[in-house]
């Protein structure tokens, strides 16, 4: 973290793994080919971040 500039302490692995998927989600990534870089074993659990992403980027939220 110090090397990219983040202070210690504000980044987690959990986090870069759940950003991942996220952007992955918004960028259009197929959900078992972001499983796969993720290394995320759960569809379920990998899905709520595609739906989290899909909430943030729908049409709702361009009104």
């Amino acid at each position: 973290a110090a090397l990219a500039g983040i202070e210690p302490g504000k980044v987690s692995a959990h986090g870069l793994r759940s950003g991942y998927l996220t952007e992955a989600a918004r960028q259009g990534v197929s959900l078992p080919e972001a499983m796969a870089q993720s290394q995320h074993r759960s569809v379920q659990q990998a899905a709520r971040y595609y739906d989290e992403a899909g909430r943030r980027t729908g049409r709702a939220v361009r009104l």
